[in-house]
């Protein structure tokens, strides 16, 4: 009796039941061990944020100063925390008008397998790579205005040079541009990974029927690449709510609260000042705007993907 006889019968022998039995066997298994680690390390500290920003504490003791709502009134009337919210919508605008279009026109060009592509992706993506840390410290000394490679080209023409992260209209330019030079490799990657899942054969039948380039891009392109751009604006939008590094290494914050964004406010505001039940509520407010976000975007532009 050949193997794939006794298989089939060995299959109807042991019955639905049974299977269903090794199924649970196998998730109550695996599924302790993952819980326990999501409660421990998710679950319990989304849960303490949430207790403590209804209390007046500085992190040590135990909280006893019940304040009820007043740490998230005192959070939306605190001027800093309109413009961290602002900084960091225009971030997001930033990524989707001008990085992600970017990263598309580079896979476009660079997502054939033609020779010196491949070096070309890795120049491109290597920013990414880079700790945060390190790119905004790279970029903080490129601004200094007495050392800095800038300075240098405005001392070349005579001029005197611009401490760029030390004024107010210029700092969150420039994080803006460090930003976009530090991710849009990533996006691109993403790009050049959906394009090449796309069959040439739609390409040489579209041109056959006498389509043009921008017929074959609206037409064939971009539907077929909205699954990877769907996901790419996702990670744009997320990663823009939780920038933090780059703007740490560059201004910290400054100069006057000009570069804060959710998190590096939590941060100064909460953190160095020890004012953690206020930082709680930041935390709590980021916490729900991500959570809304995510299951928002998923159920209503992620659902067939």
């Amino acid at each position: 009796m050949e193997t794939g006889q006794l298989t089939a019968r060995w299959a109807r022998f042991r019955g639905p039941g049974t299977q269903w039995g090794a199924r649970a066997a196998v998730a109550l298994l695996f599924l302790p061990p993952a819980l326990l680690l999501f409660t421990v390390f998710v679950a319990l500290p989304m849960g303490e944020a949430a207790w403590y920003s209804l209390f007046n504490w500085n992190g040590y003791g135990t909280p006893t100063q019940f304040t009820g709502w007043r740490n998230f009134r005192l959070l939306f009337e605190t001027p800093a925390f309109h413009t961290a919210l602002k900084n960091n919508l225009l971030v997001i605008v930033v990524s989707l008008v001008v990085q992600l279009p970017l990263a598309l026109a580079m896979a476009l060009l660079l997502a054939g397998r033609l020779r010196g592509t491949t070096g070309f992706r890795l120049v491109f993506f290597l920013p990414y790579i880079l700790a945060e840390i390190a790119a905004g410290l790279i970029w903080r000394f490129v601004y200094d205005g007495d050392y800095g490679f800038i300075a240098k080209i405005w001392q070349a023409f005579g001029a005197a040079p611009p401490f760029v992260l030390a004024e107010p209209d210029l700092a969150m330019a420039a994080i803006l541009l460090v930003v976009v030079w530090k991710y849009f490799g990533f996006h691109m990657i993403l790009y050049i990974a959906g394009l090449q899942q796309i069959s040439p054969t739609l390409y040489e039948a579209a041109r056959i029927d006498g389509a043009g380039s921008w017929q074959i891009f609206r037409r064939i392109t971009l539907p077929l690449l909205g699954p990877t751009i769907r996901l790419s604006v996702f990670f744009a939008i997320i990663g823009s709510i939780q920038l933090f590094d780059i703007i740490m290494a560059l201004t910290r914050g400054g100069p006057s609260d000009s570069t804060q964004t959710m998190v590096t406010f939590l941060y100064s505001y909460g953190v160095t000042r020890m004012q953690i039940g206020f930082g709680s509520a930041v935390g709590v407010v980021l916490f729900v705007i991500c959570v809304v976000f995510a299951f928002g975007y998923k159920r209503f532009l992620m659902r067939d993907d």
